[in-house]
């Protein structure tokens, strides 16, 4: 029954990307644009996700994780522009490398302590990016040289591909005994470890994957846009905004996440013109459909779905 549901869901979900990708066909670039950004945002918040909604840890340093694999990818471009898949690549392994060195310490402290963990190295990365400027550029940003495509429309399809197939992992990885485990793990560490579950391991693990498609985002979107700046990938503000889209769009449901984040970059946009309170009215927004809804945008689908 659950294979069947979980079937269903990807069928579903597979259905709407191949609509959605036919956008570019009638949409102007400025939407176009504004979707390839959401996109990788989705796949941000699928990969926070994956971390809280089923190993339970509130990991409060997504852009830690974004932040290096965009500023590998960057810098590797700026100094040798060797092919443009070997500087995300190499995104995405320090992603990785980053997120095991913030695990190891992190996991062996549990509640708070593992969220101010994570919280102080963002803060670490966004100093050494301001102190380092000569390489990382500092406060002004780093220009990167090379983009995979100048097409709006071609960025486009990249962003959503990427983000369908990293959903359809993340989700499938989610539905899996080793998602099983991390939700066993998540709600009752010490009855799963006395079931013979090595939880450690399994977090571990879950940090690790939510590394690598963190990094690995992180590095397309650099190259999508040019440049790698502290305030749009590694402050702290834009992790608030990744747990908030993660969360709007159904803890625990990894496809909600997309959902979360276009509807915050969507918002965000909209009240534009607002200046500095759009801010405070996305995120009180975001706060009533938390409380009305607290199984998010995906839980509100799945449910009306059950009804009808």
């Amino acid at each position: 029954m659950r294979s069947a549901s979980t079937t269903r869901v990807l069928l579903i979900a597979l259905a709407v990307v191949i609509v959605v990708s036919f956008l570019p066909l009638g949409v102007s670039g400025y939407i176009l644009g504004l979707l390839t950004i959401a996109y990788y945002f989705g796949v941000f918040a699928m990969a926070w996700d994956l971390l809280f909604g089923f190993a339970g840890e509130v990991n409060f340093g997504p852009t830690f994780l974004i932040g290096t694999g965009a500023y590998t990818a960057g810098i590797l471009d700026n100094l040798y522009q060797p092919p443009i898949w070997l500087c995300v690549a190499a995104g995405a392994l320090a992603a990785v490398a980053g997120g095991v060195v913030l695990a190891l310490p992190a996991l062996r402290v549990r509640g708070p302590y593992f969220g101010l963990t994570t919280l102080v190295a963002v803060l670490i990365l966004q100093n050494y990016v301001v102190v380092d400027a000569p390489l990382t550029g500092g406060e002004i940003g780093l220009t990167i040289p090379d983009v995979i495509t100048i097409s709006d429309a071609a960025n486009y399809e990249i962003a959503l591909w990427f983000m369908a197939v990293s959903g359809a992992v993340l989700f499938a990885l989610s539905r899996s005994p080793v998602g099983l485990i991390l939700q066993a793990s998540g709600q009752d560490a010490v009855q799963a470890g006395a079931l013979g579950f090595n939880v450690t391991k399994h977090k571990l693990a879950a940090f690790i994957i939510s590394a690598f498609f963190s990094g690995l985002a992180g590095a397309l979107m650099a190259f999508y846009l040019s440049s790698a700046s502290v305030g749009t990938f590694i402050d702290i503000t834009v992790g608030v905004q990744i747990i908030i889209a993660a969360v709007i769009g159904g803890r625990r449901t990894i496809l909600g996440a997309v959902l979360g984040a276009i509807f915050l970059i969507a918002m965000s946009e909209l009240l534009r013109p607002l200046g500095d309170l759009s801010n405070f009215v996305v995120f009180a927004m975001a706060l009533v459909v938390v409380l009305l809804f607290p199984g998010g945008f995906f839980g509100l689908l799945t449910r009306s779905k059950e009804h009808g």
